[in-house]
């Protein structure tokens, strides 16, 4: 049956996550053979170009591997499924709503700023330029889940502040000015809220947080994003595979 894809996500990340879906439903075990590029581009109404760039991916990630001549097949490693992995690139909005929250954005604040000497390196930015500091909290049923912090070159959106809706998805904000991103390099931390967040936003019951430090870049391994996220830790866990 065809299943043609609507996402909002990069075709071939979506493609890829079907592809590897489909392993997993049609039980297809180690050694198993892949159904045929015809097969798949029938499937998911998808031009073959895109498709050997998802297979590309499945193939990088060791779902599945090449045999000249005969095809491709399922990796041992298509058995080792978790969920919500935390190599998953994908936008805030997103993730939440893997996790079944349906969130709101409320945005605490908004200004031009002289990056500290962290962000400017993340965002490799050359003495004097400026960034835009974004602060937003996620909600989830009037409960914050999500405080998070964007910085981002003032260079690449020359729009006045005031002119921009801040409260939607970042990345389909920076998709309007070509720099979307499409995939980033994070590390995460335990903590807690820091003090001053707490008490000027009223978060004491916020509790342990994972803290998520991520670097986002474009097509071209631009950095464009620098994000700080407290993810509430009563709500939110996190999968990966060890290999």
């Amino acid at each position: 049956m065809p299943e043609p894809l609507r996402d909002t996500r990069t075709l071939v990340i979506q493609l890829r996550d079907r592809i590897a879906d489909l392993i997993r439903e049609q039980g297809l075990a180690p050694g198993d053979k892949l159904p045929t590029e015809a097969q798949l581009t029938e499937r998911f109404r998808i031009s073959r170009p895109a498709l050997r760039e998802a297979l590309k991916l499945l193939e990088q990630d060791g779902v599945i591997y090449v045999e000249h001549g005969r095809g491709r097949f399922v990796s041992a490693a298509s058995a080792v499924h978790v969920e919500r992995p935390i190599t998953v690139f994908e936008s805030v909005t997103d993730m939440t709503r893997h996790y079944g929250y349906a969130t709101v954005n409320k945005v605490l604040s908004i200004a031009e700023e002289m990056p500290d000497a962290v962000t400017a390196g993340q965002l490799r930015l050359a003495s004097g330029e400026r960034v835009i500091r974004l602060e937003r909290l996620r909600l989830h049923k009037d409960e914050p889940i999500l405080y998070c912090l964007d910085y981002i070159p003032r260079s690449i959106i020359p729009s006045r502040l005031y002119d921009i809706e801040w409260g939607g998805s970042l990345l389909d904000l920076l998709d309007q000015y070509r720099h979307r991103p499409r995939m980033s390099a994070a590390t995460v931390t335990a903590v807690m809220l820091p003090e001053d967040v707490v008490e000027r936003n009223d978060l004491r019951d916020f509790g342990p947080a994972l803290l998520i430090r991520e670097s986002c870049f474009n097509a071209s391994g631009v950095p464009v994003v620098y994000s700080v996220d407290y993810h509430r830790g009563s709500h939110f866990s996190f999968s990966l595979a060890r290999k």
